[in-house]
């Protein structure tokens, strides 16, 4: 009555009824998992060995040194954020910009790219931006949708620009989706696919986004010069030049030099990213220290940030583990392959699904569940139609930044509604964000066309 095919089907749609109810991701994920299994398990058709795995696989998350670099990129960046650095960053390049039409939105864009890389979490960006720099732009005479849609463009920016949470989980999930795909082509010494190799291969993707994200405000400020004014020459003039430069060297290149530090290290294989995250940890505490603002109240708000954030990602690790467990219990993985390979239009027409599926996720699911639920199931079967693991990896990043900020689900549009002025309007946000998000599907469509601005810089420094 109740073959593995119906009762995969009937998971997967109890799944996303109870994550649409809003209760805790980790919790459904298991929950629905562990009662499907036993479900199948009465019917004949699930092998209850499959959940004895569980502590095989939480042991396999505790001793995976990758992710340790995990905590300790988030502390860096919520450490940047509560001593102020971020502050001090975005007024700094205001009054570097400032003179500028449209300069205030092209800082916000750099700091924003800046403190996105450090944390790699969307919500923690766009909060912080928006709390930071919302009042001001409205302040300078900005309209709402160009400043909103800046700050929510520059949030998701932690996506695809390393070093980042998200490239790290990315890339240890697709380094074993891919030597799984190996291993099932009769390849049994695959090439191992690291968080470095992604890294490079998501970092033109990353600052090229930066570079259209700018012209765009340019060129928004020069057809409406009244939404993104310079900055008054009255105010300007209130600091001078030399000063001005000072501020810059003492504000903007010690959190410069951290991030080239973090980023170089691993680049030049001096250091593994676990071993780069501890640079940048203590990096970010000695640039609060020369800022005397390296209390006990600040460091004990990001103990307590870091340790929230952390324990959220691993919890959701575990549930994603159970779910996996017994999704292949039933032979999902299979069906899923068959799927794949039997659909017309080959590779192509199997990458648009995927790429489909995860746009849409996005609407519902934070990406750690994207990564940890979504690719161990569909990553194996793409990659074993050879497709380029790295590009592939640049692409889904590339494509949940993208539904991170489309209306009228993306998260960080409902981040940013949390914490902008009764003022602004969701509609405001909204407008404002639609022309980045067209940004953004130009960039997914170059990589689709232009394979190689994922895969050129990773083949020249590491061959």
């Amino acid at each position: 009555m109740f073959s593995a095919e119906v009762i995969i089907v009937l998971m997967l749609v109890v799944l996303l009824s109870v994550l649409l109810t809003g209760f805790p991701v980790a919790f459904t994920l298991s929950g629905v998992a562990l009662l499907f299994g036993l479900f199948g398990a009465l019917f004949g058709v699930f092998d209850l060995a499959f959940i004895q795995a569980l502590p095989n696989r939480i042991y396999g998350i505790m001793t995976n040194d990758l992710l340790i670099a995990v905590p300790l990129f988030v502390f860096m960046g919520v450490m940047l954020e509560k001593s102020k650095i971020a502050e001090e960053l975005l007024d700094t390049m205001g009054l570097l910009l400032g003179g500028l039409k449209g300069g205030l939105g092209v800082s916000v864009t750099l700091v924003g790219a800046l403190l996105a890389a450090s944390t790699g979490i969307v919500g923690a960006t766009v909060v912080t931006m928006g709390l930071l720099a919302l009042p001001t732009m409205l302040k300078r005479g900005y309209d709402p949708a160009i400043s909103c849609g800046s700050i929510c463009a520059a949030g998701t920016l932690g996506q695809i620009i390393p070093p980042s949470i998200v490239l790290i989980l990315l890339g240890d999930q697709i380094s074993a989706a891919y030597q799984q795909a190996q291993l099932a082509k009769g390849n049994f010494a695959p090439e191992a696919i690291s968080v470095t190799d992604l890294f490079m291969g998501a970092l033109l993707p990353g600052l090229f986004l930066v570079v259209l994200y700018i012209i765009w405000q340019f060129i928004y400020a020069n057809i409406y010069p009244k939404s993104m004014p310079p900055i008054p020459e009255e105010e300007r003039s209130a600091i001078s030049r030399k000063e001005l430069h000072k501020r810059v060297i003492k504000v903007l290149i010690p959190p410069l030099l951290l991030m080239v530090a973090v980023l170089g290290s691993i680049i030049m294989g001096l250091a593994t990213p676990t071993e780069s995250a501890g640079v940048g940890a203590v990096g970010a505490m000695l640039l609060a220290f020369s800022r005397k603002q390296l209390k006990f109240n600040v460091l004990k708000k990001v103990v307590v940030s870091t340790a929230q954030t952390t324990s959220m990602v691993f919890t959701i690790l575990i549930g994603a583990a159970m779910f996996s467990l017994v999704f292949r219990g039933f032979g999902g993985d299979d069906m899923v392959a068959e799927f794949l390979f039997g659909i017309e239009g080959g590779v192509v027409t199997a990458i648009v699904i995927t790429m489909i599926l995860m746009f849409i996720l996005g609407f519902f699911l934070d990406f750690i569940e994207i990564i940890y639920v979504v690719i161990p199931i569909i990553g194996p079967a793409i990659l074993m139609m050879d497709v380029n693991p790295l590009w592939f990896a640049v692409m889904i990043a590339v494509n949940l930044q993208t539904s991170f900020l489309t209306p009228p689900f993306g998260f960080s549009l409902f981040y940013l509604r949390g914490v902008a002025p009764k003022t602004v309007t969701t509609n405001h946000i909204y407008k404002g964000a639609a022309p980045f998000v067209l940004i953004q599907l130009f960039m997914l469509g170059i990589l689709a066309i232009f394979p190689e601005l994922a895969t050129w810089l990773p083949e020249i420094i590491y061959n």
